[in-house]
């Protein structure tokens, strides 16, 4: 019978394994997400400019609804655009 070691993988067995997701503003402390800040904003929508889940970002549900209020505010005022080719 095979050891372990011995045993030799197609696929690193851990790629099942997924790391913790956590919410980046819980854990660096910001209360306040600024609408007028595009760079920051841009992190959270896609190259068509659509919003990216929290299954994605690992945000809270908390923090998830202001991105969005803070994306479609600055839409609203033009900071941002509603639909685009290649934003990034």
């Amino acid at each position: 019978m095979a050891t372990h070691e011995e045993i030799k993988f197609l696929n690193s067995p851990k790629i099942g394994l997924q790391r913790k997701k956590y919410c980046r503003f819980k854990k660096s402390g910001i209360k306040h997400i600024d609408y007028k800040d595009p760079q920051f904003l841009f992190k959270f929508i896609n190259d068509q400019g659509k919003l990216l889940p929290r299954r994605l970002t690992g945000n809270s549900l908390k923090f998830q609804r202001k991105i969005s209020q803070a994306v479609k505010k600055a839409r609203h005022l033009a900071i941002l655009p509603y639909v685009t080719d290649l934003l990034k």
